[in-house]
């Protein structure tokens, strides 16, 4: 089935050289796919949409090419190179941004970006700090889009508040009898239900604006180019919505300046870099190039301690609900990465007086 899909997207007739399984991705099936031609080497990225997920394909692909474009755009008046700089998606024959298959499977194409790596964790802070100001200029090159144009793919997909009321229907319902065994980790999401409500209320206040953000920030989804050592495209755009840009910025502290991987069941070797986070912080402020407010940047910590909460708290959901939303290795595999963010957040609590002095030196 995967090879036939090929032949409903424009690309070359012929010279298939290479369809094989790519990346690490926890959500989307995803193929890297070469063709051998007359003008040379073409590669591509076939990915199949979970649907499971994703429940409205069409709206999340409209999104992805309205923020492309106008990406693209922004690199042409900029003298950048468009194909580079963000994705280009591949038309199916019949002109979409996408394909559905004999099976009702949606499935679509990129360029791929050659010449780029991406990381799965922090290999030299360099990469880190690379990667804060590509994030940053993505809120920058998107900062006069009007956010709210975007469809809502997940709804309510960073809203913490409405996150805490899935947790204690899960915890109610128990449906893996899994609850008595995870008392402890249970207790702690519970003690935070206030802390939830933070952001939330704030941006339904209007204190913080709505923007258009990534909403999976991490290091990996950033190319790095192999040449030059710096950030140049911004990938996996599934989730780009209207959110908060203090949650794009606190996800990428979660994944990128924790000082163990997300699922370490040692939880000895897991605390906030504060190097890392100022890397990080110096780089995101200096990508937006001025485009955040005074709030915003108040609440940058706050993001940080919020994200990595808000995932503690799917990844300890989605354990009692039977691990069917994120992709698990070995048994007890979402409570290793639930209780890793915990360990986070506490770390994030005694260090937030640091974090904020770190915000404000480069405000």
């Amino acid at each position: 089935m995967t090879a036939e899909v090929l032949t409903a997207f424009q690309l070359p007739e012929a010279g298939l050289k290479e369809l094989a399984p790519y990346g690490s991705g926890h959500i989307n099936d995803t193929f890297r796919v070469t063709y051998e031609t007359e003008k040379g080497q073409r590669r591509y990225i076939l990915q199949r949409m979970n649907k499971s997920i994703f429940e409205k394909p069409v709206e999340l692909m409209e999104n992805i090419v309205h923020v492309t474009e106008w990406i693209k755009k922004k690199a042409i008046e900029n003298g950048g190179d468009p194909e580079r700089e963000t994705l280009t998606v591949v038309s199916a024959k019949d002109g979409k941004p996408y394909h559905v298959d004999g099976e009702g499977q949606y499935w679509r194409v990129y360029l791929f970006v050659e010449g780029t790596t991406s990381y799965d964790k922090v290999e030299k802070p360099s990469d880190f700090y690379e990667s804060a100001v590509s994030f940053g200029h993505f809120q920058r090159q998107l900062a006069d889009f009007p956010a709210k144009s975007l469809h809502e793919t997940i709804p309510d997909f960073h809203n913490t508040a409405k996150r805490f009321e899935t947790f204690q229907k899960a915890v109610a319902a128990d449906v893996c009898g899994r609850a008595a065994s995870v008392k402890e980790e249970i207790q702690f999401v519970l003690d935070h239900e206030a802390f939830a409500h933070t952001l939330c209320d704030l941006e339904a206040a209007g204190k913080i604006p709505t923007r258009v953000t990534h909403n999976d920030t991490k290091l990996n989804n950033i190319l790095i180019d192999n040449a030059t050592g710096k950030g140049i495209c911004v990938i996996d755009l599934d989730t780009v919505m209207p959110g908060l840009a203090v949650n794009d910025f606190g996800d990428s502290i979660r994944f990128g300046a924790s000082t163990g991987a997300e699922d370490e069941p040692d939880l000895s070797r897991i605390w906030c870099d504060l190097e890392l986070y100022e890397l990080y912080v110096k780089g995101f402020i200096e990508g937006c190039g001025g485009a955040l407010t005074d709030i915003e940047l108040d609440n940058l910590p706050t993001g940080a301690m919020m994200m990595t909460f808000e995932c503690g708290m799917r990844f300890l959901t989605d354990y009692l609900e039977g691990d069917h939303y994120f992709k698990t290795a070995r048994e007890n595999h979402n409570l290793e990465r639930a209780r890793t963010q915990f360990k986070l957040v506490k770390d994030m609590e005694e260090k937030l007086p640091k974090m904020k002095e770190i915000v404000n030196k480069y405000r």
